[in-house]
């Protein structure tokens, strides 16, 4: 974002925001339904399970979901989140990643059993989870709907490198099959789909500034990823649908829409970040996206020239620690963080020349390193369209709701 942009978008929401008490936090709403769009034109014509945890907003994932046709379910991140959820009559709800949360999964089997078409799938990749599942439905008339998570991250120089996440120990055609024999046998489970995520490109940027090498070995892992992925995961879904019908099969990420897509095996795409934009997606070449949201700290202190103190604003994201990991500051242009102090729990030092100009009680804007994590640090979010505030709407934690 060039300086008379960041200029001009600053004084855009100091308008906005005058009169309300920092710290919040807020979303574009035409940020957001840019991003969404953009999104959809990279699926081309595949369907977008927006993942829950990126967004973290009932509102805000009623929003999207309203907005086009081609959102369709949610990817949710825990089972009592999912159930919240399908209380609230959401349906097509995939939980990602594997529970042992027993009174959540006998209540999930109750609600199975009185709607069916409610209940969520559950991600499973080892029998021990099959066990668990089964010990705690006791035995119910209604098959529990699950899904396997296959490992699809790369493997170069046999295993020497590794990349992407550590999901699943179930990366070849032999052992989903086997697997997925597994799930048939068993009369209280139903198999219902796949889940393959590539977070070595998803979750990559390549393009970060002055790192041109990295940049460089990036690209050139994630081409050779994708190029394994693709052959590997249609073995899979061709075994794995010898055995059993799919509703699904599940990939990408809002880093690798426009690559994922070209799958014939892939059913549909999973995103979620996409929509916030968090500082982490700016170091992307193939796309671009427009921060959606942000949040605000009042400067308490001057501590020396070219130095403000802000209030709190210690929004560490999640992964391996490091500077990317923290909150950037956003506007006004050319702040930046003290590199001994970072962000802290309780005063945020920023530095730059721009502050000079600013004054105690003065907003500076933040966003977040990652999107959904921002609104576990604030009861509710701002909605912002054109120059005015159109709602205040809670986020999970607003609503009472730690659901990790």
């Amino acid at each position: 974002m060039s300086p008379p942009v960041a200029d001009a978008l600053h004084d855009r929401y100091e308008a906005i925001f005058e009169g309300i008490e920092a710290p919040f936090a807020f979303v574009d709403l035409e940020a957001l339904d840019a991003n969404a769009v953009a999104m959809l034109a990279r699926a081309g014509s595949k369907p977008i399970r927006v993942a829950s945890k990126s967004v973290r907003c009932r509102n805000l994932l009623d929003r999207i979901d309203d907005r086009d046709e081609r959102f369709q379910g949610l990817l949710t991140y825990t089972l009592p989140e999912a159930l919240k959820l399908a209380e609230a009559g959401r349906r097509d709800l995939v939980v990602a990643y594997p529970t042992v949360d027993r009174r959540a999964i006998s209540r999930l089997a109750e609600l199975a059993h009185s709607d069916p078409g409610a209940s969520p799938v559950l991600m499973v990749d080892e029998a021990a989870q099959l066990d668990l599942i089964e010990g705690s439905v006791g035995g119910g008339p209604t098959p529990i709907p699950v899904a396997i998570d296959i490992d699809v991250g790369y493997r170069a120089l046999r295993g020497a490198i590794q990349a992407g996440p550590k999901r699943s120990p179930i990366r070849t055609a032999s052992a989903a099959r086997k697997f997925a024999e597994e799930i048939a046998s068993r009369p209280g489970l139903e198999l219902a789909g796949l889940m393959a995520y590539e977070g070595q490109v998803a979750g990559v940027g390549d393009a970060a500034p002055g790192r041109a090498l990295r940049n460089a070995g990036i690209r050139r892992m994630q081409r050779a990823s994708m190029a394994e992925i693709a052959e590997r995961r249609a073995e899979i879904v061709a075994a794995v649908r010898e055995v059993a019908p799919l509703r699904f099969v599940n990939g990408g990420g809002t880093g690798s829409l426009e690559l994922t897509t070209r799958e014939d095996a892939v059913t549909e795409l999973a995103a979620g970040s996409g929509f916030y934009a968090p500082a982490l997606f700016d170091d992307y070449s193939r796309f671009s996206l427009r921060p959606a949201a942000g949040f605000a700290l009042p400067v308490v202190r001057r501590p020396a020239p070219g130095c403000v103190t802000a209030l709190g604003g210690g929004y560490v994201a999640s992964g391996a620690s490091g500077a990317d990991r923290l909150p950037v500051p956003w506007l006004p242009h050319g702040l930046h963080l003290d590199r001994y102090e970072g962000a802290g729990e309780v005063q945020t030092p920023l530095l730059g020349e721009v502050a000079v100009r600013l004054r105690v009680g003065d907003n500076v804007y933040m966003r977040h390193a990652k999107a959904g994590e921002l609104c576990e640090h604030f009861n509710s979010l701002y909605l912002i369209a054109g120059d005015a505030i159109v709602d205040e709407v809670p986020t999970y934690r607003g609503e009472g709701f730690s659901f990790l």
